[in-house]
């Protein structure tokens, strides 16, 4: 018998589903982003439940409201599957950076893990996840990667035991990225503005901090691939084992007999880590989740480092 444990993350939000068992809806609040507060966000996990139940596996439906109770239902890995119900990409981050803070092991203590890790990476395989969407988005990560959606097919995938491995990025705060990042591109107002920043990639500079950037991008996967119509990176891809970055600056074109006006070059590079040094402060979005930058930030490849169930 498979035991799997279907993972929501909400914040303490009563309503009538199952009795209570799962009486918090899935919006994460202090840990990621607002998500729908509907009680018909619970259909999919009971959904899933079923469809599990139906196949003989033993469920458990667990809603975490704190870091702390992320990293009790994480605890059971990998004796037990584990599917990630999200109501946004922000949910699925905060899940995985509290499985990255498990696995991963401490500066001072890699050594003791050689053997166990690849050299080009700082933690060992994480376990696979399932994914399961709380609701219809055609942008969300589960869309662009071909992941089922429907809880039976869900259900199904994570007892069928099928994985693919994907790349993620870590950062020097301590988190991770799944998808991309975007620097920039609107100040507080949400207007167009500039800001200057040191972007490095490896060995290539993209901007070196004295010249306005409009926005610059940090991709895993496609999430801003083109913002606003504007092409940025290209083709990006989880599976490749580099990060993907792109400056778009905008330069002022003179003609003899035109009036001047601005164009946007994009500069792109692709790498193993991207530095970040920003002279101000700067808004920024990380798989969805709202930050300001006002210090350097790092962000660097984690090849195939976690995986999700396919069919």
């Amino acid at each position: 018998m498979v035991d799997v444990v279907v993972l929501a993350l909400g914040e303490g939000t009563s309503c009538a589903c199952e009795n209570g068992h799962l009486a918090a809806q899935p919006s994460e609040a202090s840990l990621a982003d607002s998500s729908p507060r509907a009680c018909g966000t619970r259909t999919p996990i009971l959904a899933c439940r079923d469809a599990l139940r139906t196949a003989s596996a033993q469920v458990e439906t667990v809603v975490a409201h704190t870091d702390a109770e992320i990293d009790a239902a994480l605890k059971a890995l990998p004796d037990v599957r584990l599917i990630v119900a999200t109501a946004a990409d922000g949910q699925l981050r905060a899940v995985m950076r509290r499985l990255v803070r498990m696995y991963a092991p401490a500066p001072s203590k890699r050594s003791l893990a050689e053997g166990t890790i690849p050299d080009d990476r700082t933690l060992p395989d994480l376990p696979p996840i399932g994914v399961l969407p709380l609701g219809p988005d055609s942008t969300d990560l589960v869309t662009r990667l071909g992941l089922p959606r429907s809880p039976a097919d869900v259900a199904a995938a994570v007892l069928g035991g099928n994985v693919r491995r994907l790349d993620l990025l870590r950062n020097d705060a301590g988190s991770v990225t799944l998808d991309g990042v975007l620097v920039g591109g609107v100040d507080a107002s949400g207007s167009a503005s500039t800001f200057l920043a040191r972007v490095e990639v490896d060995d290539a500079v993209l901007a070196d901090g004295t010249e306005p950037v409009l926005m610059s991008v940090v991709a895993n996967a496609s999430r801003y691939a083109t913002v606003d119509g504007l092409p940025l990176v290209l083709s990006p891809d989880m599976s490749d084992g580099v990060l993907d970055v792109a400056v778009a600056v905008p330069r002022a074109s003179r003609s003899l007999f035109r009036r001047p006006r601005v164009e946007i070059e994009v500069r792109r590079a692709h790498g193993r880590a991207v530095a970040i040094t920003p002279r101000t402060d700067v808004p920024f979005i990380d798989d969805g989740a709202e930050g300001t930058l006002t210090r350097k930030r790092s962000w660097w490849m984690e090849r195939a480092a976690w995986a999700v169930h396919v069919p």
